[in-house]
């Protein structure tokens, strides 16, 4: 027992590998359920094809959209979890939660395709996705402020970066979720925020991680 933890074997049902392991398949089964509403039906004639093809286009926007999002929490579970050699309970409920809210993705995905105009899609959204990303948060906090978990402790340059990088995206999207009663379009234009405040903190992520392995070899 450290700290008052009991800890647990990499091969135990709690281990860090197990917890991995389900988030992976949890990952790679949201992403595939994505692409399930894009489809034609068949015998269309020129012309209903392209009407037809116009009008599973804002399904495809949403499938790449939501893709991204899902792929980018996937990285930074992974990320959060290459430093991790046990867990306990809070992690494990904080992991489970993350893994549903990211099971529940197909759901808002489809809303915004289908309804993209309406503020409530642009809101369910909006708020589903600072709500998954919010959990990568806090399991990011639990773990960087739990070193007795690790294989070695969180650098605190990367864990402060993490915490900015994934705070933005909640805040972001949280934001968006009253501004899509005011505009739906403007909610949906006030993501793109993210694109140069992503590139920032990607970066110097990428330089931190490089960093620590260089001066850990």
């Amino acid at each position: 027992m450290v700290n008052g933890v009991r800890r647990v074997r990499d091969d135990d049902e709690g281990s860090a590998g197990r917890l991995l392991a389900l988030s992976d398949g949890v990952f790679a089964i949201a992403m595939t359920l994505l692409a399930l509403d894009i489809q034609l039906p068949d015998g269309l004639d020129p012309t209903e094809f392209g009407r037809a093809l116009g009008h599973v286009m804002p399904k495809v926007w949403a499938y790449v959209l939501s893709l991204l999002v899902i792929a980018a929490c996937w990285r930074g579970h992974f990320q959060i979890f290459r430093y991790v050699r046990e867990v306990d309970g809070t992690v494990i409920r904080l992991g489970l939660l993350s893994l549903g809210l990211v099971a529940l993705m197909p759901f808002p995905t489809t809303l915004l395709a289908e309804y993209g105009d309406q503020p409530e899609s642009v809101a369910v959204y909006s708020g589903a996705v600072a709500a998954m990303v919010a959990t990568e948060l806090a399991l990011t906090v639990v773990l960087w402020k739990r070193p007795w978990l690790g294989r070695a402790p969180v650098p605190d340059a990367i864990a402060r970066n993490d915490v900015a990088d994934l705070g933005s995206t909640v805040l972001v999207f949280a934001v968006a979720v009253p501004l899509a009663f005011v505009s739906p379009t403007g909610a949906k234009l006030w993501w793109t925020v993210l694109i140069p405040v992503k590139a920032l903190t990607g970066r110097r992520g990428k330089r931190l991680r490089a960093d620590a392995e260089q001066f850990g070899s």
